[in-house]
């Protein structure tokens, strides 16, 4: 393998001082695990070659968030084509859906996903109106079965999600199995369709089934002008935060399904980056009165 074999995003950090986006090269080196920063702007190097644990390989794709010196970067593009050609399969997206009847097994489903090795790139709770459920499901519409669709899909809440594998879209349809979850049960058993679900309409998750519905469904429940809003009560209610290391080690399935087994009800769900000035603001009330304040903020700013 070549010292000079490497690959090269664009990636961008919002200034907050100046309230304006940068942008860099950021270059992962495959001998050694190095990365360095160009400064594209000013065209000069902003961080030399060196070794940064914070940022694995397996982290870089479009639209992933990684923190490389308390500095929160968006992955954007691919800076070359080699880079292009080698991570638009490898690193494919997909939108996977838990619906209303697996809400009880919500936490046991995220934990099989990170299991098969899928990331979670982008998770909502949100509910479906009638008009947004007709919407999503537009290409049912005049169908038999589609007024009972309606009815399940808009009776309670569902979890949206961006799901990153290789061969994202046939590995979650493969990990959900045969639609009707008879079937399932009979020619998948380890599916989940096969362990949460009920019948054809009440199969505990959706996936997508092409490149082109995947791209519409993430934009239609992620996109800048989604309808689908949070469902949070925000009263008689507290804040449950997962941390980082749990995110990244697989374990946030875990959490959620013992708080739901405890008898708590999630109203609402979100995966999110604190940037650090907002760290500091959700944990103001400890500044100055534990010693780790700032370990603390520093860690929230490290992952999902």
């Amino acid at each position: 393998m070549s010292s000079e074999e490497r690959f090269v995003f664009i990636v961008e950090w919002f200034d907050t001082q100046a309230s304006i986006i940068r942008n860099y090269y950021l270059t992962y080196y495959l001998t050694d695990n190095t990365i360095d920063m160009y400064d594209i702007k000013n065209k000069r190097v902003f961080l030399k070659r060196c070794e940064y644990q914070g940022v694995n390989l397996e982290d870089l794709y479009i639209g992933s968030t990684i923190t490389v010196y308390s500095r929160q970067l968006t992955v954007a593009q691919y800076a070359d084509d080699f880079t292009r050609k080698s991570f638009e399969k490898a690193r494919e997206k997909t939108f996977g859906m838990i619906k209303p009847d697996a809400y009880l097994n919500i936490g046991h489903i995220l934990t099989q996903i990170y299991r098969d090795g899928f990331k979670i790139n982008k998770l909502k709770m949100s509910k479906f109106t009638g008009e947004t459920g007709g919407q999503f499901y537009g290409e049912h519409q005049g169908k038999h079965f589609f007024p009972n669709l309606m009815e399940f899909v808009t009776s309670d809440v569902c979890v949206g999600m961006e799901l990153v594998k290789d061969n994202a879209i046939k590995e979650w349809r493969g990990l959900l199995g045969p639609t009707n979850t008879q079937k399932a049960k009979d020619e998948a058993p380890q599916s989940l369709r096969a362990q949460f679900g009920t019948d054809g309409t009440k199969n505990a998750c959706h996936g997508s089934d092409a490149p082109e519905s995947a791209d519409r469904e993430l934009d239609f429940f992620f996109g800048k002008s989604s309808n689908m809003k949070t469902n949070a009560l925000l009263n008689n209610c507290t804040c449950a935060v997962i941390k980082p290391h749990i995110v990244k080690s697989g374990l946030a399935g875990e959490v959620i399904q013992a708080i739901l087994d405890e008898g708590f009800e999630v109203s609402a769900m979100e995966m999110f980056h604190l940037d650090t000035p907002t760290a500091e603001e959700f944990l103001e009330v400890y500044k100055g009165v534990l010693p780790e304040f700032l370990p603390m903020v520093e860690h929230l700013t490290t992952g999902p």
